[in-house]
């Protein structure tokens, strides 16, 4: 098999396994919604899904893993292209999915942990167990997670992008949509940045949905006009 053919099969197939795990998280646990709500409720939702949940966590954690390879075969099928940008592109997309998966894999493997502490009866233990609860998803999840996560991500995004417009091998429309959602992914990594550490930037919460359905329309696009 190709560069070329497995690059474009893994940016069809990545998006959509993205969009149905999350999307049956937020049908099965409310996310990310419930992350509102008072870590004891979000704990008690969390033991409440039981092993499905653990399970559907995990495979969410592992479509990050998938971002390290798509990079590699991206930057390996757009021949033509500058070699430092196709090098830049492959390490920030590396990157991108070490620290998504960071921010993800805590939920199939810390929090189970936590939900369980959470019964007690102790409310010294329950104290402890919001603090470490509340730590990890300002630190993993939204600092390692979705700030760095959404940044590299856009960088990956824009050098592709570059990559495309220099390389021919797909239409030229491609690499512009690349670098616009790109940079509007790394806009929307200054969620909870500076003055708006305590609530978040609103306009970067509304955008960022709307920005990862067409990234992932972008990816689907992208691997199509591969397998072309």
């Amino acid at each position: 098999m190709s560069a070329a053919l497995a690059a474009g099969v893994l940016l069809v197939l990545l998006p959509i396994a993205f969009n149905v795990a999350f999307a049956m998280l937020a049908k099965s646990f409310e996310y990310p919604d419930v992350l509102r709500h008072p870590t004891a409720e979000v704990l008690a939702r969390f033991r409440a899904g039981g092993s499905g949940l653990l399970v559907l966590w995990w495979g969410f954690a592992l479509t990050a893993v998938l971002l390290a390879p798509l990079a590699v075969l991206v930057s390996a099928s757009l021949e033509g292209a500058a070699a430092a940008v196709l090098q830049l592109g492959t390490v920030v997309g590396v990157l991108a999915a070490v620290v998504q998966f960071l921010g993800l894999v805590r939920w199939p493997f810390l929090v189970p942990y936590l939900a369980r502490e959470a019964e007690s009866d102790d409310p010294a233990r329950q104290a402890a167990v919001d603090v470490v609860f509340q730590s990890f998803n300002r630190y993993l999840g939204v600092a390692v997670g979705e700030h760095l996560g959404y940044l590299l991500t856009g960088a990956w995004s824009a050098l592709v992008g570059a990559a495309v417009l220099q390389s021919g091998a797909v239409p030229a429309w491609l690499g512009v949509v690349g670098i616009v959602v790109g940079l509007l992914l790394a806009l929307c990594s200054l969620e909870f940045v500076g003055g708006n550490e305590r609530e978040g930037w609103q306009l970067a919460a509304r955008l960022t949905p709307i920005v990862y359905i067409v990234w992932s329309l972008w990816l689907v696009g992208l691997g199509v006009a591969l397998l072309l």
